[in-house]
């Protein structure tokens, strides 16, 4: 399985400056031709290094209330629970959990509304407690630095390199550091799957 070169690093970072720039642009800036760039950024997202292409608004062009920085420290256990309820929540931006069972959110809620968006997303009985900051500003400069393709393994949890393997099962990617490991895997899916 091949890894990211500079050329890989160097089409993302063009990406993250610009999800709209054109292949033919990009290629220019690589030394690619605009088919290479397309399949180059095709491998990438069959990797799943690139997810999608989003879309970035400026919130502050629009009324839909006030920008808040919302720290919940869950109750020991539940820190998923209050993430993934939060996530769904249209007025929520990011999702950041950590290890201490805090989970930090950013959102634009209408004055005065955390407690109504806490109410309709996390069973409030999960939440220890909350502090809630108004944001003045933001900025998301997302970078890639050199960072290397590095995925865990579905089976064992050791770090996946150019030597692991690729599967595809029912739509979704999983990455293997070794072939046993691939092969215990697969055999355990579809076990599963037969018996569901």
């Amino acid at each position: 399985m091949r890894g990211l070169d500079d050329t890989d690093r160097e089409i993302v970072r063009l990406l993250l400056d610009d999800a709209r720039r054109p292949f033919s642009d990009i290629a220019d800036r690589v030394g690619l031709s605009a088919p290479a760039v397309s399949d180059r950024v095709d491998r990438l997202q069959e990797m799943g290094v690139v997810r999608g292409f989003t879309l970035d608004l400026d919130r502050s062009l629009l009324r839909s209330g006030v920008p808040v920085l919302l720290e919940i420290v869950a109750e020991p256990g539940r820190t998923d629970a209050v993430a993934s309820g939060l996530n769904d929540a249209d007025a929520v931006e990011h999702v950041f959990r950590t290890a201490d069972h805090r989970v930090t959110v950013t959102a634009t809620v209408p004055q005065s509304a955390v407690t109504d968006l806490l109410d309709a997303h996390v069973d409030v009985a999960d939440i220890d407690s909350y502090e809630v900051r108004l944001v003045a500003d933001t900025e998301w400069t997302p970078g890639l630095g050199t960072a290397e393709f590095a995925p865990d393994c579905a089976e064992c949890g050791n770090t996946v390199d150019e030597e692991g393997e690729r599967t595809v099962l029912d739509g979704d990617t999983y990455y293997f550091c070794c072939g046993s490991c691939e092969s215990r895997f697969v055999e355990q899916y579809e076990s599963l799957k037969e018996r569901a």
